[in-house]
């Protein structure tokens, strides 16, 4: 019987995991309907007892995603009011919901990683993760892989779908 060979370990293939970026990476929600009469109405002198009172060292060493989930009008001194709240607590303040967040999170982190280190190889962009790695981070990371690489595809080694290759 022959032995078993990894024929994609063996390959050229290089795999970029976009789900590594999120490593380390807390996103937490804040939606401010909760802080709202009858999730509907900002009530100022409410609103600021609200704030004040809510505990927002639960949010401590993580990026807090603020929105609002009703179709409530906020003025922008209230997100300004939660952003002075949660300051000292969180690693930054971002509107948004918690996908909106952790996408532009990781496109942030896209400017940090070494591209040329892909020049001229095949790569796989990976597909499957544990996480919801929207549409727009891999939108910019082709958008990073497109000068450098020789072939670029999307999914898993085994099955993949070719993107991209250089002529």
């Amino acid at each position: 019987m022959s032995e078993i060979v990894n024929k994609v370990k063996q390959s050229k293939l290089e795999t970029v995991d976009l789900e590594k970026l999120a490593n380390g990476i807390t996103v937490y929600e804040l939606d401010i309907k909760d802080f709202l009469f009858e999730g509907l109405i900002l009530k100022e002198k409410d609103f600021r007892e609200k704030i004040e009172a809510h505990g927002w060292g639960q949010y401590s060493e993580g990026y807090l995603a603020v929105y609002c989930s009703t179709d409530a009008i906020i003025p922008k001194w209230a997100y300004m009011l939660i952003v002075q709240y949660a300051f000292e607590f969180v690693e930054d303040v971002l509107f948004g919901n918690k996908a909106e967040v952790l996408s532009h999170l990781l496109i942030k982190k896209l400017d940090s990683v070494d591209w040329e280190k892909y020049s001229e190889r095949f790569v796989l962009l990976k597909g499957c993760s544990k996480i919801d790695v929207s549409s727009n981070v891999y939108m910019a990371a082709t958008k990073k892989l497109l000068p450098h690489v020789k072939k670029l595809m999307y999914g898993e080694a085994c099955s993949n779908v070719p993107i991209y290759r250089r002529k």
